[in-house]
Parts: C-alpha cells; sequence; structure tokens
C-alpha cells in the first residue's frame, strides 16, 4: 500500500502536543488591525487547542502527526 499523505493545509495551520491534543493559532490577526483594540489583538497571540468536535476531523487529515 502506498503511504497516505498530510494534507498540506492542515500540517502548516496545526501542531499535534506530545499529551495528545492538538494546537492552533488565531484567527483575525492577519490585516485590519487598526479597528481592533490593543487588549483584543493582545488576546489573540498565541496558541490554543482545537474544539473537541473538531479533533477527530484534524487527525485525519494528518495521519502521522
Amino acid at each position: 500500500m502506498p503511504k497516505m499523505k498530510t494534507k498540506s493545509g492542515a500540517a502548516k495551520r496545526f501542531r499535534a502536543q506530545g499529551s495528545g491534543g492538538i494546537k492552533r493559532s488565531h484567527a483575525f490577526l492577519r490585516h485590519i488591525l487598526t479597528k481592533k483594540t490593543t487588549k483584543r489583538k493582545r488576546n489573540l497571540r498565541g496558541m490554543t487547542g482545537v474544539h473537541d468536535t473538531n479533533v477527530r476531523a484534524v487527525r485525519a487529515m494528518m495521519p502521522y502527526a
């Protein structure tokens, strides 16, 4: 059997954690930043976990993660 391929878009967006979870970056921090408050932009920094309802779909896109 040939190897399964990882979806390249998913590989750029998600990272697997050692504990089994998947982390992702926040959205809404790329452009149109002038109308967003400093507090809002600060809270969008860093990573957060993928919601439980989406973990299965993300795992299917990254079979080796």
